[in-house]
This record gives structure tokens, C-alpha cells and sequence, in this order.
């Protein structure tokens, strides 16, 4: 054994034998309590935190529900399923792809909320209540500009609201339950007329296998390239993405 490892043999029996060894670890104390706060300024500072943790848990539901998000993804998903191939595109590739487009698509309401109220807010020139009211003046000019009437109606007489003649006066938290299954409506449309030529495919394909006596062959594995084919061929991403934006305008 060469010096090195005489001196590291030395070092750990001196280790083990110190007492210190063998003294308990040391552990931090932790404690939470309520203590008096010194001015109303630090009152107001926890608040604001509070709410800001609120809404960070909340965005995921507003960002399915108070933007494009859910017309874009179920449409994405009726495309696949149409399809028939399972998981291709995965899951990610499609939330991404959603992701993606809604920011393209709500960008114009973002940046009139970052012109309007942002900039005069951050700036001193407007108080925080006059803040949200503008930046919630093009969120809900988008809300109104996709949701039916039908269904606000639905929630306005649901909650005994009174009729109301200015767009306004409508709450927020009835306006964004409307919204949303306006929005899954729109979807579903989007989406049968998607289906439609797919199902055609299966049906010939179906039909010509039971003409040629091969009932033991799934028509599914048949029809499967030629749908793919089809939708390489009429360019399918650029026609459904088209038509999501369309139907935006």
C-alpha cells in the first residue's frame, strides 16, 4: 500500500472513533406564526400576492376557456382521430401546435391590453381599478365576437339576470361559460365536416373488401394509407390550420 493510502486509512479510522461522529445532526428549527403588522402598506402587499398566486393557478383554465385554445385543440384532436392513427401526432406535438396558434391568434387582443392599459399603468397615468377595466375591454369584445346569443341567453336567464342592451353590462362570469361551449360547438362543426370524406374512404374500402369475399381483413388497416395519402396530397395541415384562422375573423 503506498503512502496515499496509508494517510486516507488513517483519516477514516480517525473518523469513526471521534465522538463527533456519533453527535446528532443538526437540524434548523422552522416556525410559522401571525405577527402585527407594522403599516396598512404591507396589508395591501400580502394581498396582492395572494391574488397573484390565485390567478397563477388559475391560468390554465383561463387559457382553455377565455381564449382559442379549445376551438383549435378539438379540432386538432377530430383531425386525428378522423385519421385513424392512434397517437401520431403525440399529444405534445398537438398542444404545442395549439399553443402556438392561439398565441397567434389572440395576439391583436394582447397587445391592445399591453397598449391600453400596461403602458398607461406602468407609466403612473392611470389607477389600477381603470387598468383592468381596460384591459378587459378587448378580452371581452373578443369573448362577445365569438359567442352566440343563444347561449348567452342560456346563462343570463339561468342566473335571473335581467336583459341587458349594452354588451357592458354583461357579467364576465357569465360570459365565459357562454364562450366556451360556443366555442365546442364551432369545434364539433369544424370537426364533422373533417370526418366526412374519411368516413367516405372506410365505406368504399369496406364495400369493396365485402364484394371481394375478404371479410376477415380489418377495413381500417386498408383505408388507413389511402386516407393519409389523401390528406398529404389536398395539403390537410395548411386547409385545417386555414380554416381555424378563418373562422377567427
Amino acid at each position: 500500500m503506498n503512502r496515499s493510502g496509508v494517510l486516507l486509512l488513517v483519516l477514516l479510522v480517525v473518523l469513526m472513533i471521534s465522538p463527533s461522529a456519533y453527535a446528532e445532526p443538526y437540524l434548523p428549527q422552522i416556525t410559522i406564526g401571525l405577527e402585527e403588522v407594522e403599516g396598512p402598506e404591507q396589508v395591501s402587499t400580502g394581498i396582492q400576492l395572494l391574488l397573484l398566486l390565485t390567478v397563477l393557478s388559475l391560468a390554465p383554465s383561463i387559457l382553455v376557456l377565455m381564449t382559442s385554445f379549445t376551438r383549435i385543440i378539438v379540432v386538432l384532436s377530430f383531425v386525428r382521430s378522423a385519421l385513424a392513427t392512434h397517437q401520431m401526432p403525440p399529444n405534445q406535438v398537438l398542444v404545442g401546435l395549439a399553443l402556438f396558434l392561439t398565441v397567434f391568434i389572440m395576439a391583436p387582443v394582447w397587445q391592445a391590453v399591453y397598449a391600453d392599459a400596461w403602458i398607461p399603468y406602468s407609466e403612473g397615468q392611470i389607477s389600477q381599478e381603470e387598468a383592468f377595466e381596460r384591459a378587459g375591454e378587448p378580452v371581452r369584445e373578443f369573448l362577445l365576437k365569438h359567442t352566440r346569443e343563444k347561449d348567452l341567453a342560456l346563462f343570463l336567464d339561468y342566473t335571473g339576470h335581467e336583459q341587458v342592451d349594452n354588451p357592458e353590462d354583461i357579467p364576465l362570469y357569465v360570459l365565459v361559460p357562454a364562450f366556451a361551449i360556443s366555442e365546442l360547438k364551432t369545434a364539433f362543426q369544424i370537426g364533422f365536416a373533417i370526418y366526412l370524406p374519411f368516413i367516405i374512404i372506410d365505406m368504399v374500402v369496406a364495400s369493396t373488401l365485402m364484394s371481394m369475399g375478404m371479410l376477415m381483413l380489418p377495413p381500417m388497416m386498408i383505408s388507413l394509407p389511402f386516407k393519409v395519402l389523401l390528406f398529404v396530397l389536398v395539403d390537410g395541415w395548411h386547409l385545417v390550420v386555414k380554416s381555424l384562422l378563418l373562422s377567427f375573423n
